[in-house]
């Protein structure tokens, strides 16, 4: 099985060359970015279009009675400017002009924990906004490329190990609220992890050696789900990386890239 492991910083350098997809689906630079105002109505109604299409739509709303039981049941709400209630309210008037605003920035604030789910109306607001962050990472929204920045590294080792967090991302810049004491950690890393008694945590690569077969079966899901093609919509960096370490091993069970 190749080698997954490649620097990190190799990841990030394509961050500093970040374009964004416009509305006529042409590339144009960040600084060229349209404020919410100036995005044209049929841009925002073709993105409604694509929620409500989705076949989940319609089992996850069902009308407000304004109880506001999902708001007092929301972490986020309590944190956030955030109200599951009116994104439910929203999307069942078809406002598409707060629609976009929500679709832009309240869906990210959505811990989706579900709690909103308590609803006496059966409304499923974390539902709805799953398929609103769905719509956003397809069509490759700028907002949705700020929100997902900082999760590159994780996407990658989620894509490419089956792992979500490594223990040799544990480094002194990147966790410097967790005081002094990630210095040591960080250098020993390698001598305490082959001490932890299975074996399969002898690494810092990844959380744990995950089987082969698991990994190519992992690729197959990603590729054949579109899931693949989802990440390219948002970051061509990230993606031309995994595409290549998957390739070879989706070729070795007959499943060539197109």
């Amino acid at each position: 099985m190749s080698d997954y492991t490649v620097s990190l910083q190799n990841i990030d350098v394509h961050l500093h060359h970040r374009r964004t997809i416009s509305v006529e689906g042409g590339l144009r630079l960040p600084s060229a970015t349209l404020s919410y105002t100036e995005i044209p109505l049929e841009e925002k109604e073709r993105l409604f279009a694509e929620v409500k299409a989705d076949p989940r739509f319609h089992d996850y709303l069902y009308g407000c009675y304004e109880c506001g039981i999902c708001v007092a049941a929301c972490p986020s709400a309590r944190f956030y400017d955030f109200s599951p209630r009116k994104i439910a309210q929203t999307l069942a008037r078809e406002d598409v002009e707060t629609f976009y605003v929500q679709l832009n920035e309240d869906v990210w604030n959505c811990s989706q924990c579900f709690s909103c789910t308590r609803c006496p109306r059966k409304n499923n607001p974390g539902g709805l906004i799953t398929i609103m962050r769905e719509v956003a990472v397809k069509n490759g929204l700028r907002s949705t490329q700020e929100a997902l920045a900082g999760y590159t590294r994780v996407i990658y080792k989620i894509m490419t190990t089956g792992t979500q967090v490594s223990p040799d991302m544990l480094q002194e810049d990147a966790f410097p609220d967790w005081g002094p004491q990630v210095r040591e950690v960080s250098r020993n890393l390698d001598t305490w992890r082959k001490a932890l008694p299975p074996d399969t945590m002898h690494t810092t690569a990844t959380s744990w050696a995950v089987d082969e077969r698991t990994t190519r079966e992992l690729f197959a899901i990603w590729k054949m789900t579109g899931a693949l093609d989802m990440i390219a919509s948002l970051d061509e960096g990230l993606h031309a990386i995994i595409e290549e370490l998957m390739e070879d091993e989706l070729e070795e069970m007959g499943l060539a890239f197109d």
